[in-house]
């Protein structure tokens, strides 16, 4: 029971930590706000097909693949449809209405935002179920790989809110809600055990899934708007190799 609490804590413990960072690079010029979202795609990119999508193939096994093209269509017709909700977000932000509905940018950034939000919790969940075996070691495993990547997607949901607008306040409140959401999925997780060998592939799927729509349809786009695509580019692939080697030296 402690080593849950412990792995949920340091879940989201490592997310604070990248927001508390996010604070201090929020006045960077736009090509390395660029860069520096250019890599945390790249991170995004590795963890959506490393640390979700393959897992998810694993546990659902060859004969059930289907689970996992259910799981990742759902994702990104998921986010789709939070783009239709995004300009009703006021009340979280604490910007007027009519900010929303004529900021594109910033329906963008919240999009971005729920993407970050949404696989919290399969995250927490793939990280807590490991915790019913006898060896932990496989959970811990997965518990410090998720840590290594909540850093950086940490930081970069603070500049993009602050850009746009939102308090300072209620940037971290937003950061720190992201972060509780993982240590709710950690014991759903624990509690879920080997009863239902079906929902976590079809849920680390999903939040893959919806990791890449977000990837797709937001961040490359914004990073490759303001004539930094090149530098943009370089970032991203850098983000997802320094994700690959995390993984492979703590697997």
């Amino acid at each position: 029971m402690n080593q849950v609490w412990l792995s949920a804590a340091g879940l989201s413990l490592a997310t604070i930590i990248g927001s508390l960072l996010g604070f201090l690079i929020k006045s960077l010029p736009h090509k390395w706000n660029d860069a520096v979202l250019g890599f945390c795609a790249g991170v995004m990119l590795a963890a959506s097909t490393i640390g979700l999508i393959l897992p998810a193939a694993e546990e659902a096994g060859i004969g059930r693949w289907w689970l996992i093209l259910i799981g990742v269509v759902c994702g990104m017709l998921l986010l789709n449809l939070m783009d239709l909700v995004t300009p009703h977000l006021h009340h979280i932000t604490g910007l007027d209405e009519e900010a929303h509905k004529h900021n594109a940018s910033l329906n963008h950034v919240l999009l971005f935002v729920l993407a970050i939000a949404l696989h919290k919790l399969p995250e927490g969940i793939a990280a807590g179920v490991g915790f019913n075996a006898a060896d932990s070691s496989d959970a811990w495993a997965v518990t410090l790989g998720i840590a290594l990547q909540n850093i950086p997607e940490g930081m970069v949901v603070i500049a993009p809110l602050l850009i746009t607008g939102v308090s300072k306040l209620r940037t971290f409140l937003i950061s720190l809600a992201i972060a509780l959401l993982e240590v709710v999925g950690v014991w759903i997780g624990y509690g879920m055990g080997a009863i239902s060998p079906v929902m976590l592939p079809v849920m680390l799927s999903l939040a893959g899934g919806a990791m890449l729509y977000v990837i797709s349809d937001e961040m490359i786009p914004e990073t490759h708007a303001h004539g930094y695509q090149k530098l943009a580019t370089y970032a991203l692939v850098l983000g997802f190799v320094t994700l690959v080697f995390l993984d492979m030296a703590f697997a």
